[in-house]
């Protein structure tokens, strides 16, 4: 374990890339690693890129990830893709789209999977976020799949979250709904060369209006509007400027927001964890007993409802948890 753990430090690719796989497939062992790398956490700045599928968010991310090389940055990128039905591994792909970037040291690259995970981001997306922040990274890229009102879970995890948008999909105010609005650090609209953007750049800026009061009263960062055209290299420069602006924002804030953001980061994490504990050690006693299957059995065979398995199988572990 300790030489693993020395490896990720060091910047070892190898041993990056065999960990983030271990963790994809949920290995128990790779618990005790993360233990051990975490101390080694807290120095890369966690940049989200969220947006509908189609936006261009892959195209926008190879050019971002460009720009941040030749400003001498080390860039990590995880890609979070749809899950697929059959392998349960990722299917988009992302990787194919960055190719340039293959052979480049500085720069480590990862499409995961979401496993069906609503948000977006999976536990194992987190740690995977932890191994590349103890292994050095400056920046770490974590480009999520969808976007929609339950779909934020990557606010929590990132320091600038990026949402990105593109002409004519339709009824552009409902496509950003107010979750998504409150979630967002910096708003683009992709593809700008598109007829409509003008339309869809008045439309946001119009939904920011409505809590104007809030940016000037409470002092807090009224998100920037940017069109870029990633395919073109156009207004790239420009969001990372805006990145930049948005951390020096939050340093200067007497770190007071960035602290904040970190204790919402440690809290969602936790959670998420716990559960997920629960969830395993609950789902494997019921697994080994044979509880489980015997459930599965009488609902398909019309003796119980699920609703009554449910109870059957959970109540008696709760009850066990509140005489302890």
């Amino acid at each position: 374990m300790h030489d693993i753990v020395e490896k990720v430090v060091a910047g070892d690719v190898r041993a990056v890339a065999r960990l983030i796989r271990d963790i994809d497939d949920g290995i128990p062992e790779v618990r005790e690693v993360l233990k051990a790398l975490y101390p080694y956490t807290g120095k890369a700045y966690v940049v989200g890129i969220t947006g509908a599928p189609g936006v261009g968010k892959s195209t926008l991310v190879d050019q971002m990830v460009a720009h941040l090389r030749k400003q001498g940055k080390t860039v990590g990128v995880l890609a979070v893709d749809p899950t697929s039905p059959f392998s349960g591994g990722a299917i988009l792909g992302d990787r194919v789209r960055m190719q340039r970037h293959s052979m480049d040291p500085g720069v480590f690259i990862r499409s995961m999977a979401t496993r069906g995970h609503f948000g977006g981001l999976t536990q194992s997306t987190r740690s995977a976020i932890d191994v590349l922040d103890a292994m050095g990274k400056d920046y770490i890229l974590v480009e999520t799949v969808g976007v929609g009102q339950d779909e934020v879970d990557v606010v929590k995890s990132a320091h600038t979250t990026v949402i990105v948008v593109i002409p004519g999909m339709g009824d552009d105010i409902q496509a950003i709904k107010a979750g998504i609005l409150e979630a967002g650090d910096i708003f683009v609209i992709n593809k700008a060369e598109r007829e409509g953007a003008d339309k869809t750049l008045s439309d946001l800026r119009l939904m920011l209006d409505m809590d104007q009061k809030k940016y000037e009263d409470e002092g807090k960062w009224r998100p920037p509007i940017l069109k870029t055209e990633a395919i073109f290299d156009k207004g790239v420069k420009e969001l990372l400027d805006a990145i930049e602006d948005h951390k020096k924002y939050l340093m200067e804030s007497s770190g007071t927001l960035l602290s904040r953001k970190q204790r919402n980061k440690v809290h969602e994490e936790l959670v998420d964890m716990v559960k997920n504990r629960l969830i395993q050690e609950v789902l494997s006693e019921l697994t080994e007993t044979g509880e489980f299957e015997r459930a599965v059995d009488a609902i398909v065979e019309g003796r119980l409802d699920p609703y009554s398995a449910c109870d059957t199988l959970v109540l008696p572990k709760l009850n066990k948890f509140k005489k302890a």
